[in-house]
């Protein structure tokens, strides 16, 4: 059984699909694509697909994450192709590995994300954003299927940053509602539980410095993977498989080298 790594994004419109929408257009790519999958046993079989910490609804992704079973070997390559167009535009696959570690949930251990902010000025943003890296704790709340829920946001924060409105970003256009001057924060968070998300270090803001902007932001996760400690970025989670990969054939021409 072979096992391909997936790196998709979620772009424009098609930030608003939920992650059972996502689920239910991956499986009929699949089917299209005439990709042989493996199946679960039982009396209900589903294809074998694992999906990690998927994005929340309304929010865009350049870095979705998740890993299919096959029955028959395929060159990664052109199965990522024959996906990508089985998908609708804004749901794009953009990269694919043959598994060949373990272990994938466990390396998405924190996010990159963009925070646009229209009609916010970027000097109100960097002292809110000075407020909320100088607190100890900032203490917010969320609604939960068990009620209101209050947790510390500051915690999970690797870091906050403003920039110029101007910034490039890796963020598609299509994902920034309107031309006009806005805010952009960079966030860097770890996955810790209670999960602490875009819209909850908005509150944050809110809360230390009542921040508050005039439209929903437009929130994009540019990266996950593995935090750096050292210098808080975070690391491409497929990257121990494309090393794998790149050592195994130097691993076997050793091998065959080697006197009977």
């Amino acid at each position: 059984m072979q096992r391909i790594r997936l790196r998709y994004t979620k772009r424009g419109r098609l930030r608003f699909t939920s992650h059972r929408d996502f689920q239910r257009a991956f499986e009929r790519a699949l089917r299209r694509a005439e990709v042989p999958m493996a199946y679960s046993a039982g009396f209900t079989p589903h294809p074998k697909v694992s999906y990690a910490n998927a994005a929340p609804t309304g929010t865009g992704s350049e870095a979705e994450y998740l890993e299919i079973a096959l029955t028959e070997a395929r060159d990664p390559e052109t199965l990522r192709v024959l996906l990508d167009e089985s998908l609708p535009p804004g749901l794009d696959v953009v990269d694919a590995v043959e598994a060949r570690t373990s272990g994938l949930a466990d390396r998405l251990a924190a996010s990159v994300w963009e925070l646009r902010l229209p009609g916010v000025d970027p000097a109100d943003a960097a002292r809110a954003v000075a407020a909320f890296n100088g607190a100890e704790t900032v203490e917010v709340q969320r609604m939960t299927k068990n009620g209101v829920r209050t947790f510390d946001a500051r915690s999970a924060v690797v870091g906050l940053e403003s920039a110029d409105a101007s910034t490039e970003t890796h963020s598609s256009p299509a994902d920034r509602p309107t031309d006009q001057p806005c805010a952009i924060l960079r966030l860097v968070v770890r996955h810790v539980t209670p999960a602490v998300r875009p819209d909850d270090v908005l509150s944050g803001l809110r809360a230390v410095a009542d921040l508050a902007p005039p439209v929903p932001a437009a929130v994009t996760r540019l990266a996950q993977g593995l935090l750096d400690e050292e210098t808080g970025t975070v690391t491409d989670p497929l990257a121990p498989d494309r090393e794998a990969a790149a050592a195994q054939p130097a691993a076997t021409t050793a091998t065959a080298k080697e006197p009977a």
